[in-house]
């Protein structure tokens, strides 16, 4: 089986394709054949020596994939071989295949190509799960830090299909229009001022934020009261001040969370809750926005896109069959 995996830590040409042996089910596993692998920002840290798998996940990266299931554990009941899905992976997605318990695994949705398949499952997961964990309600207004991102543009198309205003920041007013496209109000964060046009925009019951420390000031003086700052990123630092009297004031709440590294209950659990509340709207109201899609023996050039700033949507690869 060919793989895509890490000589080292360091830059996207670290990236390089090897051969290991096919997976085998344990008795509550499929086998994926890979058909695509999303690429996300948790790859790229991996990649630097960053974000190392959890034990006993593969040691090289890839957090979702879609494909044809190829063989079943003798405790398998729902899935068969030939069965069109897509899986939750705590790695080893840059492959021509995949061993996934059968609780991580989700029907492929009616309509999405392999590509847009390969591409939903991580977003999807990491979004509803956080607005689940932020209470968030139909009628309140959602601001989506990066609303262009992989996860940020999903947020903005599951959000508004429960019934939720969004805003959503995005660089530059082609990024911002397009992010309208999908639903949003969208807020070009290169012309300044987005506190400004956040709070004239009535503010936020909701943020979701990928940006981290350096921005808390501003995010919490964009919520309104009652209000919560659901940080799921920090991609402008880990360590920053927080005006407790501010938070106070607002009785507004700070929640971080994450999803590879939970246990497998609740990532089971996240699988169930996104099957019951999401797939129901894809593809008509929420659909992935694929940039590219890049052979496996590509990966590097998929790691330099996304790390290049342009990508609106989502990066996949597509092993060969």
């Amino acid at each position: 089986m060919i793989i895509s995996t890490l000589r080292s830590f360091g830059g996207p040409e670290v990236l390089d394709l090897a051969e290991v042996p096919a997976p085998v089910p344990a008795p509550h596993e499929i086998v994926i054949s890979v058909r695509a692998a999303g690429v996300n920002r948790a790859d790229v840290l991996q990649r630097e020596g960053h974000y190392p798998p959890p034990p006993g996940a593969p040691e090289w990266p890839g957090l979702e994939v879609a494909g044809e299931v190829a063989a079943v554990g003798e405790a398998v009941s729902r899935w068969q071989e030939g069965d069109a899905v897509c899986a939750l992976l705590a790695g080893g997605g840059y492959a021509q295949g995949v061993a996934v318990h059968e609780d991580l695994v989700l029907p492929m949705p009616s309509g999405l190509t392999w590509e847009e398949g390969g591409g939903i499952v991580e977003a999807a997961c990491t979004v509803w799960s956080t607005l689940q964990a932020a209470d968030a309600r139909a009628g309140e207004t959602l601001l989506v830090e990066g609303g262009s991102g992989g996860v940020g543009h999903l947020a903005i198309q599951i959000a508004r299909a429960h019934g939720m205003r969004v805003l959503a920041t995005a660089r530059g007013p082609e990024r911002a229009a397009r992010c309208a496209d999908l639903g949003a109000t969208g807020v070009d964060h290169s012309a300044g001022d987005v506190v400004d046009r956040v709070r004239d925009a009535g503010g936020a019951d909701v943020i979701l934020d990928v940006l981290g420390a350096a921005a808390l000031a501003d995010h919490l003086s964009m919520l309104r009261p009652d209000g919560r700052l659901a940080v799921i990123g920090l991609q402008r630092g880990a360590r920053g001040e927080l005006d407790l009297g501010r938070l106070l004031s607002l009785r507004a709440r700070v929640i971080g969370t994450t999803l590879r590294a939970r246990p497998h209950e609740q990532k089971a659990a996240i699988i169930r809750a996104v099957e019951r509340d999401v797939w129901p709207h894809v593809p008509d109201a929420v659909r992935p926005v694929i940039h590219a899609a890049y052979p496996l023996a590509e990966a590097s050039e998929a790691h330099r896109a996304l790390e290049g700033g342009d990508v609106f949507g989502k990066v996949v690869l597509t092993p060969p069959g």
